[in-house]
C-alpha cells in the first residue's frame, strides 16, 4: 500500500515537471518552458509564436486583450496586425531581455512586429528585433491615439524602429498622447543598413511623451544623413522629449522638418553624444519650422566637424526658447529664425563629463560657469537624473544639476514602476 501510494505521488509530481521531450516548442523549433500560468479574465498566456499570433487574432475579434508571454523566442511568420482598441502585449515575467519577438532580418519577409491601427495599444517588457521596416508602427490615420511603448528593447530595423504614420490629405485622424519610455533603440552593429533609418519618427501626432530612452548607433552607412533618434514634424504638435540618452546617432533631436512644421513643444534634460568623426554626423537638436519650441538644459557633446550643436531653422521659426543648454558647438540661427536665446555654454570639454565615450555627460565637477549660472525656466523642476532643480541659489547649465559624488545616481534604464 505504501508503495502504492509512493508511486502515485511520483506520477502526480511528474505530470507537474514536462521532460525534454515533453516541453514546448514553437513551429520554429524555439524550445519554450512547457509551462503556463493560470490567465485572469481578460488575459491570455502564449508560449509559441504560433499561440502569439492566435492570440492577437482572437484579441481582434473580440478575445482577451491582455496577452502574457512566456520567456523564449517568438520567431514570425507575418507581422502582428492589432486592429482592436485596449490590446496589451507584455512579458509575463517583465524581463525583457528573456521574450525575444523577431522577425527574419532586416532584408526578410517580416516586415513588422507590431502593427496598429487600434488605439490604447500597449507593449512592453520585451525585445523587438529584426524587421525589414518597423518594429511597431502606429496608423494615426485610423485615429490610433494612446499608445504605449515601455521597457522595450529594439534593435535591426530596416527603417525607422517606431513609426507614428498619417494620412496627408486629412490631417483629423490622428495618433495623439503616446508615451515611449524607458526604451534601449539600437542597432547592434553600430551602425544602420541605410540612409532612411531612424528611432521614433512621427508625422501629425500631438501631445506625445518620449522620455528616459537610449538611441545608440542610429547611423547612415551611406548616400545621405540618417533620419533622427527623435523625430516629430508635419503638423506635430506639444512633444515633450526629456530625459534621453542619445549616442552616435547622426542626428539627436528633431521638431518639424523643413515647412513641414512643428507647433511648440519641450526639448529638455537630455544627453545627446557622438565620439566619432566619420560619416554623416549632423546636428543633436534642431527645430525646422517650430514656432513656440523651447530647448533647454540639454547637453549635447559632439566631436565630430559639424558646427552647430543646437540649430534653429526657417522663417516660420518664431518665438522659441533656447536656454541653459551646454554644448561644445554652436547654438546657430539659419535661414531666418528667431527667438530668445540665453544662459547656454557652447565651449564644453571633454574633461567636464564623466564618460563622454559611453554617452555619461554628468559633470565630473562643479564648474562655476555652470553651477547656479542658468535662468529659471517655468516646469523647469528637475534634472536629467529626476533630481530636484536647484540644489543651489540658480539653475546649473546642461542636464546635470550637479551633486556631490556620493549623492549622485545615474538615471536607471529600466522602468520602476
Amino acid at each position: 500500500m505504501v508503495f502504492r501510494a509512493a508511486v502515485a505521488f511520483l506520477l502526480l509530481l511528474y505530470s507537474f515537471f514536462p521532460t525534454p521531450s515533453q516541453a514546448r516548442r514553437d513551429n520554429h523549433g524555439n524550445q519554450t518552458s512547457g509551462l503556463s500560468a493560470e490567465a485572469a479574465p481578460g488575459e491570455v498566456v502564449v508560449g509559441t509564436a504560433g499561440e502569439l499570433a492566435e492570440a492577437v487574432r482572437q484579441a481582434n475579434l473580440g478575445g482577451p486583450k491582455t496577452i502574457l508571454l512566456s520567456d523564449g523566442a517568438y520567431s514570425l511568420d507575418d507581422m502582428l496586425w492589432v486592429a482592436a482598441s485596449g490590446v496589451t502585449v507584455r512579458s509575463l515575467s517583465g524581463n525583457r531581455s528573456a521574450v525575444i519577438i523577431q522577425g527574419q532580418g532586416m532584408a526578410g519577409a517580416v516586415t513588422h512586429i507590431f502593427n496598429v491601427p487600434g488605439a490604447n495599444f500597449t507593449a512592453r517588457d520585451l525585445t523587438l528585433r529584426r524587421v525589414s521596416q518597423h518594429a511597431v508602427q502606429i496608423h494615426g490615420n485610423y485615429n490610433a491615439a494612446q499608445p504605449v511603448l515601455k521597457n522595450l528593447h529594439i534593435l535591426d530595423t530596416g527603417e525607422q524602429m517606431i513609426k507614428v504614420s498619417y494620412d496627408p490629405g486629412d490631417l483629423s485622424k490622428r495618433a495623439d498622447n503616446g508615451v515611449v519610455e524607458g526604451c534601449l533603440l539600437e542597432y547592434s552593429a553600430g551602425i544602420g543598413p541605410q540612409w532612411y533609418i531612424g528611432g521614433v519618427d512621427a508625422h501629425n501626432a500631438r501631445n506625445w511623451v518620449v522620455r528616459r530612452n537610449v538611441f545608440r548607433g542610429i547611423r547612415s552607412p551611406g548616400d545621405a544623413v540618417a533620419e533622427f533618434a527623435v523625430h516629430f514634424w508635419s503638423d506635430s504638435a506639444d512633444t515633450l522629449v526629456e530625459g534621453n540618452t542619445i549616442i552616435n546617432c547622426d542626428r539627436g533631436i528633431g521638431l518639424g522638418l523643413g515647412d513641414r512644421g512643428h507647433q511648440r513643444g519641450i526639448v529638455r534634460n537630455n544627453m545627446i553624444c557622438h565620439n566619432a568623426s566619420e560619416g554623416f554626423a549632423d546636428v543633436g537638436i534642431a527645430l525646422e519650422s517650430a514656432p513656440g519650441a523651447q530647448v533647454y538644459n540639454n547637453t549635447v557633446y559632439q566631436e565630430h566637424s559639424y558646427p552647430n550643436a543646437i540649430e534653429y531653422r526657417f522663417p516660420a521659426t518664431t518665438g522659441v526658447l533656447i536656454a541653459n543648454n551646454l554644448t561644445n558647438k554652436a547654438v546657430g540661427m539659419r535661414d531666418g529664425a528667431a527667438g530668445a536665446v540665453s544662459h547656454n555654454v557652447a565651449n564644453a570639454q571633454a574633461g567636464w563629463f564623466v564618460n563622454p565615450g559611453a554617452g555619461d555627460l554628468h559633470l565630473k565637477s562643479a564648474r562655476i560657469e555652470l553651477v547656479d549660472q542658468g535662468r529659471s525656466i517655468s516646469g523647469l523642476s528637475d534634472d536629467f537624473d529626476r533630481q530636484p532643480r536647484p540644489q543651489g541659489p540658480g539653475i546649473d547649465i546642461g542636464a546635470d544639476e550637479y551633486q556631490l559624488p556620493d549623492a549622485s545616481a545615474p538615471a536607471a534604464l529600466l522602468l520602476d514602476d
